[in-house]
């Protein structure tokens, strides 16, 4: 006799596990990760080491001073905000919510792993829409809607392709959908975006019962072992996703450090300019070495190999990985000739640029790059 066995949607799953790759010694350059360049705010760390709180006590179920502080920043409802564990909980909780055996959702050719992942697990079918040259296309969204359609999952700027879709391109999906379809807009790249991104998208909201958009406060902040997210929503869908997610989803040291963050603009201007200052070098960098860049609207950049005139993405990964300094490879997503790499700081993009250059000198003098 078999001992307890799993339901057949979570025993056939392929389980996200993220892999930001090891090296066997010495301190280490992780740009695999995405997370924020300039690690986490000075004023936040100085919180930390300040004040530790009340460890003995519970935390609020929602914290109102921490929907206040990014309510104040975003300009929002501080009353449809719900926070929770790291966005990646509210995806999970989403799918929970809305979706069954039966059921279909939605969501891009290369969309976040996690999402396929937890469409499963809620017992429902993932469908895919393709990409058009790795950008999200909103007519393979919409010709993929059928009757058993109850969730559209939009990643934009999108993760791993770092491209992204106009609001009037968003608007337009919104408006071919049924107003039974759950609109999912994963904005967790948003803050490398203009401020009118996300309040386009947080009127959208506003104005409509069936459109979720989640944040979160891993990227940018840097708040990434904090897991921290959150979600802005109709009341009625806050309310269900409320009453499903774990009382105390958010631990009171996270929703502490997320009230700092948030108001420190002034490190989040800083961050962003690092960001794209290094954003253009590495990526002409890149092109003068003959490889392709996808063009990023986020903190890092999806290069793209040629392994017949040149090394392999996997290669270049192993080299890279021998001298300590972590890419992301793409294999898990299909594109096999593809490394993923974000941001880092000034020293750790100057090293990167010395590294590969030494490494692509090598293989040009063997003949393996032609």
């Amino acid at each position: 006799m078999k001992g307890p066995q799993p339901r057949d949607a979570i025993k056939s799953l392929l389980s996200y596990r993220p892999s930001f790759g090891k090296v066997e010694q010495g301190s280490v350059i992780r740009l695999s990760a995405n997370e924020g360049a300039l690690g986490t705010s000075p004023k936040v760390l100085a919180h930390l080491k300040a004040d530790q709180g009340t460890p003995s006590r519970y935390p609020e179920v929602q914290d109102r001073r921490l929907c206040e502080a990014i309510a104040s920043r975003y300009t929002l409802e501080p009353g449809q905000i719900l926070t929770a564990n790291g966005s990646d909980e509210l995806l999970s909780l989403i799918a929970m919510a809305y979706l069954e055996a039966g059921d279909e959702a939605i969501h891009t050719q290369y969309a976040f792993l996690v999402i396929p992942q937890v469409i499963q697990i809620a017992g429902a079918t993932p469908v895919v829409a393709q990409d058009k040259d790795f950008i999200c296309d909103v007519d393979a969204i919409l010709a993929a809607v059928t009757a058993r359609t109850k969730v559209v999952f939009l990643v934009n700027p999108n993760n791993p392709t770092s491209t992204i879709i106009p609001m009037d391109e968003v608007q337009r999906l919104h408006a071919g959908l049924r107003r039974d379809i759950l609109l999912v807009l994963d904005w967790a790249y948003a803050e490398y975006q203009p401020d009118s991104f996300s309040d386009e998208a947080a009127r959208m909201v506003e104005a409509h019962d069936n459109i979720i958009m989640t944040r979160t406060f891993s990227k940018l902040h840097g708040l990434a072992a904090f897991r921290l997210g959150w979600a802005y929503c109709a009341p009625d869908i806050l309310t269900t996703l409320g009453s499903i997610r774990g009382p105390f989803s958010v631990n009171q040291i996270a929703a502490d450090a997320g009230i700092i963050a948030v108001g420190d603009v002034e490190f989040q201007e800083k961050s962003l300019r690092h960001s794209q200052k290094w954003m253009d070098e590495m990526c002409r960098f890149f092109t003068s070495a003959g490889l392709s860049v996808v063009p990023s609207a986020t903190n890092f950049i999806l290069i793209g190999f040629d392994g017949h005139n040149g090394p392999t993405a996997s290669e270049t990964a192993r080299y890279l990985a021998s001298k300590n300094i972590l890419f992301r490879e793409m294999a898990p997503y299909g594109l096999d000739q593809y490394l993923r790499m974000s941001i880092g700081t000034d020293e750790e993009m100057q090293i990167v640029k010395q590294t590969l250059s030494d490494f692509f000198a090598g293989a040009q003098k063997s003949g393996t790059l032609k």
